[in-house]
């Protein structure tokens, strides 16, 4: 363990759950590396991911983005193909989008396609599943209205899902955004995240939620805080 990290680790009481605004100042704080750290949210929900309605899924558009460049390929031709260069997208192409990433070009952080060109890239799916680049329809990459989505992707749109351990991941922003805006960011994100829940779901849907820097130590926010504000931002 670095003397930088045991310094940061010193600030932050254990047993203590944080108010938003406290913990979130905190983790700014406490990001002292030399770069621009990332800030991550870390949510262990009351869900069994192993059953099929209960799975948590879902995008929100955060209100001041991601705090990085977002590089976005969009599959498509014709029409649509403009409609997404005019949005902004960095690549647009079909088969030949198909070929470059067959062939390693992995350089974009979020795909769409419209419905009809599915199928061409069902062709590279495995390829970007496991990296959380193929497009789908229930956080809206697959569509035709190509434009919006390039431009919500652009913005700063958080595409979030439970994993097998039943944890939702999420960036929210980087230190140099200030702890206002991350503030903002955070509620947003705990806001969809409780509407997201599943019916079955029973019991605690929120069992913990940890904030952290890339290299700073974990900060626990307070739950009931959470139930009662989570849906105001």
């Amino acid at each position: 363990m670095g003397k930088r990290f045991e310094n940061a680790l010193q600030k932050v009481d254990r047993n203590t759950r944080y108010k938003v605004k406290d913990g979130i100042q905190l983790v700014v704080d406490t990001a002292t590396a030399k770069f621009d750290e990332a800030v991550d949210v870390a949510v262990l929900l009351g869900v069994d991911p192993k059953q099929s309605d209960q799975q948590v899924r879902g995008a929100v558009s955060l209100p001041h983005g991601l705090g990085k460049t977002v590089r976005v390929v969009v599959f498509a031709k014709g029409p649509k193909e403009e409609e997404a260069k005019t949005a902004g997208a960095d690549y647009v192409g079909a088969d030949d989008l198909v070929e470059k990433i067959t062939g390693g070009w992995l350089d974009f952080d979020k795909a769409i396609a419209t419905p009809d060109m599915m199928a061409t890239v069902s062709k590279v799916a495995k390829i970007l599943g496991p990296r959380g680049l193929m497009p789908n329809p229930k956080v809206g990459t697959v569509t035709m209205n190509v434009g919006a989505a390039v431009s919500a992707e652009k913005k700063g749109k958080l595409d979030f899902r439970v994993d097998k351990a039943a944890i939702v991941h999420a960036m929210i922003g980087r230190k140099s955004m200030g702890a206002d805006k991350l503030r903002d960011n955070f509620n947003t994100f705990v806001g969809a995240l409780m509407k997201a829940k599943p019916a079955t779901s029973k019991g605690n849907y929120l069992r913990s939620v940890t904030v952290s820097s890339t290299m700073g130590p974990g900060v626990k926010m307070d739950l009931n805080e959470l139930m009662g504000t989570s849906e105001e931002a």
